[in-house]
Parts: structure tokens; sequence; C-alpha cells
């Protein structure tokens, strides 16, 4: 892997994560680079934003992929009998945090074959940290080939960006007084 260029890929997600940060997010965000030259996609939590738990950054990057690959401009240049996750099986995703579960579970579905991630994710990791789910392969028939998992890239920088979301208060939550 071309340390440079998973800088330059990893700074851009690490940006995302603190747009999310500045909108009262956990501060999570991502790129999904397409053959390792060419940003297909990103994303960033929009958790409270949308009140809908799914809306992690690595789905959010996974939905605007799709949207970018069916679209005419695309779709146009690619052999007839194609299917967009053909296009995910070309793609890297940078996140700067290591994905959840759910996460894990749906770059497997779309056939991302690598994930670069920052710090590890002690509560919810589906890449080693909680569950190996990336590297089960059990389940290849059910939720696609196995991920290879490349971690600890600017650790520290991330670390930090959650414990600055973990010190101001959250107004997506309420304090119930009986």
């Amino acid at each position: 892997m071309n340390s440079d260029v998973s800088l330059k890929w990893m700074n851009e997600a690490f940006n995302y994560a603190e747009d999310a940060l500045k909108e009262g997010e956990v501060p999570v965000g991502c790129v999904l680079v397409y053959k390792n030259k060419e940003k297909l996609s990103n994303g960033r939590n929009k958790v409270n934003e949308t009140k809908n738990a799914t809306r992690h950054a690595e789905l959010v990057a996974i939905d605007n992929a799709i949207k970018m690959v069916t679209s005419d401009s695309w779709s146009q240049s690619l052999p007839n009998d194609w299917k967009f996750t053909d296009v995910f099986e070309h793609c890297v995703m940078y996140v700067t945090v290591e994905p959840c579960i759910m996460c894990c579970g749906a770059m497997r579905a779309m056939k991302i074959p690598l994930v670069v991630f920052g710090c590890n994710n002690e509560r919810f990791g589906g890449c080693g940290s909680v569950l190996s789910l990336h590297s089960n392969q059990e389940l290849n028939s059910s939720l696609g080939p196995v991920i290879s998992t490349y971690g600890g890239q600017q650790t520290v920088r991330a670390i930090k960006l959650l414990k600055d979301f973990y010190k101001q208060d959250n107004p997506n939550t309420e304090a119930s007084v009986d």
C-alpha cells in the first residue's frame, strides 16, 4: 500500500469527521476510493441529524456511491452486463474509526475488498475489536468475501476527535426526571 496515497485519503476522511463533529455528530468520516485513484464517494455520520441509527459514515458513503455508479455518466462507460457491486470490488474504504459490525457487514455485501481505518472501535468494532466479521470465512456465502484491513492509521487523531465529541453536551438526548 502506498503510504502517500493512504495518507491523502485518510486526511480527507478526517476532514469529513471534523465536519461531523461541527454538526454534533459522532466524528467519523470516510472516503470510498475507486482503484486507489479516484474518489467515488464520501460520508460522515448523520445519525443525530436524521434520527436514523443506520446513517453511519460508511453507509452514507456506500449509498452515495450507488447513486454515482448508477447514474448515466458512470453506467454508460461500463459493459452492459455489469452490476454496481463490480465497481465496489475495485474500491478501498478509508474511515477514521474501525467500522462497526453493521457497517462491516454492509461492506462485505458490497464486496469492498479493503478498509483502512484509524482507531479501533472497542465497543462495536467489526474488524477485530469486538467481532472479526471482516475475516469470518464461514459467512462468505451469506455476506460476501472477506475484507482485508489496515488499521491504526492516525489513531491519536481519531481518538482526539472522539474525546472532543464525548466532552460536549449532546442536544439529541434528554434527561428524564420522574
